[in-house]
């Protein structure tokens, strides 16, 4: 009887182990198996496609390299992208597809500070982190917690364009032509502060819409005004509309243009007209092996900007992922911690406001059809 018993007392015990066992096993996450996905936003039709689809291939690139290596944690990387089309409706819609649809916790985008300053608001209150590669509008810089970026903000680029304008071009009357756009303005209303505060004098200040293929009621009013230097902020069509009509109305004041301008399109489309235009770059780093990979990737063309600040935004996401695991909170508090980061765009520090600490720029000019510096 008593050993009875005590068989009776080792079967509730092994039934109360395997009962343990089975709701710890039922209430424990599943392992994620699947690919960790990484969305995408940026121009890949339109106005700034070239730029966009060459931003996408290095963000590919730099997908395709993580995978070769073993993926995050052992888990492939997957990247899904959206056409922003450099529009913030656009925009809108292609990062609310990727959170509420693809169930993406990242997103490298927008690109076109358009895209990005609209979208901010649904990643930040989705706790969805955004990491763009080229937008520089300042009023990202308070977008939010979840919004970083590693391209400089236009506080720096209006600043150095200003600087150069009026100490190394000597302009004294100046005329702004800018498209309405969170970039466009946001660099010339920079721009502008700094060159009269330089002690330049603006006698005309113009603004055109993004779509728009005649810009010559524009151009014929900054002409009446005489300005020194032109201070022109657009996207690619917009500036080859501009540039062949300025050449046409016979404008002769100096041109200076955005970083935007660094597209090959514009000086191809645009000819003889560009010869002598100057505009502000952010330093471009060479690296070998990135440039050699691109060639692979986009069959020998040029690689745009934002090109390397897309590749390196898709590396530190994963380095981070690699570090905290792939929940958003996680991997927002751990980019703040990002500091001295070496990538292929130079090195990389966020600061509190999720901006990269410092910036320097270089200036290009067009001679003989060919981008060189000043």
């Amino acid at each position: 009887m008593e050993q009875a018993k005590k068989s009776w007392w080792v079967v509730g015990v092994v039934i109360l182990i395997v009962l343990i066992i089975i709701v710890v096993i039922s209430t424990k996450k599943p392992t994620e198996t699947g690919p960790i996905k990484i969305g995408f936003v940026a121009p890949l039709t339109g106005d700034a496609g070239g730029i966009g689809q060459s931003i996408k291939q290095a963000a590919e690139l730099a997908v395709s390299e993580i995978n070769m290596a073993g993926g995050i944690n052992g888990q492939m990387v997957t990247l899904l992208s959206e056409d922003g089309k450099c529009d913030g409706k656009e925009a809108v819609t292609a990062v609310t597809k990727l959170i509420n649809v693809d169930k993406v916790g990242v997103i490298v985008g927008g690109a076109c500070s358009s895209e990005t300053v609209a979208s901010a608001p649904i990643a930040e209150k989705a706790k969805v982190v955004m990491l763009s590669p080229l937008s520089s509008s300042p009023a990202l810089t308070t977008a939010g917690d979840y919004i970083f970026r590693d391209y400089p903000s236009d506080s720096f680029q209006g600043v150095k364009a200003a600087e150069f304008a009026v100490n190394t071009l000597n302009a004294k009357k100046i005329a702004i032509l800018s498209c309405v756009d969170d970039w466009c303005q946001g660099v010339a209303q920079v721009f502008k502060a700094k060159a009269i505060a330089l002690g330049a004098s603006l006698v005309s200040e113009e603004k055109y819409e993004k779509s728009s293929t005649d810009l010559k009621t524009q151009l014929t009013k900054i002409k009446a005004a005489n300005p020194d230097l032109v201070y022109f902020l657009g996207y690619t069509d917009g500036t080859v509309v501009g540039l062949k009509q300025a050449k046409e109305l016979g404008l002769q004041a100096k041109i200076l243009g955005g970083d935007a301008w660094n597209d090959p399109k514009i000086v191809a489309s645009v000819g003889l007209a560009a010869e002598g235009i100057v505009y502000l770059v952010p330093t471009s780093f060479k690296n070998a092996s990135f440039e050699t990979a691109m060639v692979k990737v986009n069959g020998g063309k040029e690689i745009t900007i934002g090109s390397k600040e897309s590749y390196d935004a898709v590396k530190i996401l994963a380095q981070v992922m690699q570090k905290v695991g792939t929940d958003s909170t996680k991997v927002k508090n751990a980019l703040y911690e990002v500091k001295n980061y070496q990538g292929v765009s130079g090195s990389i520090s966020f600061d509190k406001n999720g901006d990269i600490s410092s910036s320097s720029y270089d200036v290009k000019v067009i001679k003989g059809g060919v981008a060189v510096n000043y």
